[in-house]
C-alpha cells in the first residue's frame, strides 16, 4: 500500500494565551494555504517546481486532480511548480506522497537525474538543499538519494516553523534529531518540549507533531527519518498547514 505523507491536521484543542493572541501574525487574505505569507514572489529552490510538475506529468495526474488529493486549491500547485512559490514543509510532503517521491527525489540531482557524486562522501561544499516557504531548509547529507532512510541538516530560522501554530504534521516512519545551536520547540501530541544544543529526541513520526525556533537564533540540528514508508493511514487534508 502506498505511503501517505499528510499535511498538517488540527492541533488538539487547548486555549492561546492572551500575548499568543495579540502576537500571531494573520495571514494575507491572497495568500493561498500552504505557501508562508509574503512568499509568493520568493524563487522556488533549486528548480523543484519544474521537477514536480515533470514526475506529475509523467504519473498523468492534473493540477486539478492533485489539488484535490492534498486539499489545496490548484492555483497553488501551479504556482509551485512555476516556481512563483515556495511551498511549506506539510504541503510539500503531501505533494510528494502522492507523487511517490522519495526526500532525496526533491533535492537537485535527485533520484531521476542523473549522479555526478561519487564515492560515499558529501562533502559540505556540494550539499544538496530545500528551502520552503516556512523558512526551514533541509540539507541533504547523503552523497546519493537513499530510499530507506533521510539524513538531514536542517535549519529553522527565526520565527519558522514545520506547519501553522494550530496544526500539526504526522507520516509514517521514525523520526530521530540532535540540536547543534539555537532552541527547538518540538510538540508531540499534547505534551511540548524545549530543546539546547546538545540534546535530543526520538519519536514516532505518526505522533501529530510541529517543530518551530524558539528566540531570535536559528535552530540547527540533524535529522535522520527511518521507515517513512512504514504508514498506511489515509492522508488528512493538506489545506490546514500554512507554515
Amino acid at each position: 500500500m502506498k505511503t501517505h505523507w499528510t499535511g498538517c491536521s488540527v492541533s488538539p484543542n487547548r486555549p492561546r494565551t492572551r500575548r499568543q493572541a495579540l502576537t500571531r501574525k494573520s495571514p494575507s487574505k491572497h495568500t493561498p494555504a500552504g505557501v508562508r505569507p509574503g512568499a509568493a514572489k520568493a524563487k522556488l529552490s533549486d528548480g523543484l517546481g519544474p521537477r514536480l510538475r515533470s514526475v506529475r506529468e509523467q504519473s498523468e495526474v492534473t493540477v486539478r486532480e492533485l489539488a484535490r488529493r492534498i486539499g489545496v486549491s490548484p492555483s497553488l500547485v501551479s504556482q509551485v511548480e512555476r516556481g512563483l512559490a515556495m511551498p511549506s514543509v506539510g504541503t510539500l510532503m503531501a505533494i510528494a506522497n502522492e507523487l511517490s517521491l522519495d526526500i532525496g527525489d526533491l533535492f537537485k540531482g535527485g533520484a531521476r537525474a542523473a549522479q555526478t557524486t561519487h564515492g560515499p562522501v558529501q562533502r559540505r561544499s556540494s550539499r544538496k538543499a530545500i528551502r520552503m516557504a516556512s523558512g526551514v531548509r533541509w540539507e541533504r547529507l547523503t552523497a546519493s538519494p537513499d530510499s530507506e532512510v533521510e539524513f538531514l541538516y536542517a535549519v529553522y530560522d527565526a520565527g519558522s516553523a514545520s506547519c501553522g501554530e494550530d496544526a500539526m504534521l504526522r507520516h509514517g516512519g521514525k523520526e530521530y534529531a540532535y540540536v547543534l545551536s539555537g532552541r527547538l520547540g518540538v510538540k508531540i501530541g499534547f505534551e511540548e518540549y524545549e530543546l539546547g544544543p546538545g540534546d535530543a529526541i526520538s519519536f514516532d513520526a505518526q505522533m501529530p507533531h510541529r517543530l518551530w525556533c524558539i528566540g531570535s537564533q536559528p535552530a540547527v540540528g540533524i535529522w535522520t527519518i527511518i521507515r517513512r514508508h512504514s504508514d498506511a493511514r489515509q492522508p488528512l487534508n493538506a489545506a490546514a498547514d500554512v507554515g
